[in-house]
C-alpha cells in the first residue's frame, strides 16, 4: 500500500446479526461464517494491517467508525439492517474523509422493497452488493486500490 499520511491499514465493520452467518438464512447469506469471512479478508489484505469487527449495537458501530476516522486509511462497512434505519451511522460515515465501501452479501435490490434504500449509499465512496461472502475479498482488494490511487 502506498503512503497514507498518518493513517494505516483498513477497518472492516460488520453490523447486527452477522455474527450468526453460516446458520442465519443460509438461502440468502450462504453457509460461510463470520470467522471464515475474516480469514478471506486477511488473505486479501496481505500485509496491509486490518482491523475486523462485528457488533449488534448501533452505538458500538458508531464508536468504531469514529476510531477508524482517526486512524484508518480506508473503511469497509456492512451495516446490515442498520443500512435501512440508521441516520446516526450515516452521519458518522459522513465524517470519514477517505475511501469507504458499503458491502452487502446479498443483492439488496433483488430483495423486498424495504431493503432497497440504504441511508449509507449516498455518503460512501462505493457500494458492493450481491457477491456473497467471498465478495468481502473483492471489497478489500478494491479498497486497497482506492487508497493507493488516492496516495499517488
Amino acid at each position: 500500500m502506498g503512503a497514507t499520511g498518518d493513517f494505516s491499514g483498513i477497518h472492516i465493520i460488520n453490523g447486527p446479526n452477522l455474527n450468526r452467518l453460516g446458520i442465519r438464512e443460509p438461502e440468502i447469506y450462504g453457509h460461510t461464517t463470520l470467522a471464515e469471512i475474516e480469514a478471506i479478508c486477511r488473505e486479501a489484505a496481505g500485509d496491509v494491517p486490518l482491523t475486523f469487527r462485528q457488533s449488534n449495537s448501533e452505538q458500538q458501530l458508531i464508536d468504531w467508525i469514529h476510531e477508524a476516522t482517526d486512524t484508518a486509511a480506508g473503511l469497509i462497512i456492512n451495516p446490515a439492517a442498520f443500512s435501512f434505519t440508521s441516520m446516526a451511522i450515516m452521519d458518522a460515515l459522513k465524517m470519514f474523509p477517505r475511501p469507504v465501501i458499503e458491502f452487502h452479501i446479498s443483492n439488496i435490490h433483488r430483495r423486498e422493497e424495504m431493503y432497497h434504500h440504504s441511508y449509507m449509499s449516498g455518503v460512501v465512496t462505493a457500494v458492493l452488493a450481491g457477491l456473497g461472502a467471498r465478495g468481502y475479498g473483492h471489497a478489500v482488494r478494491a479498497l486497497i486500490g482506492m487508497i493507493e490511487d488516492e496516495a499517488a
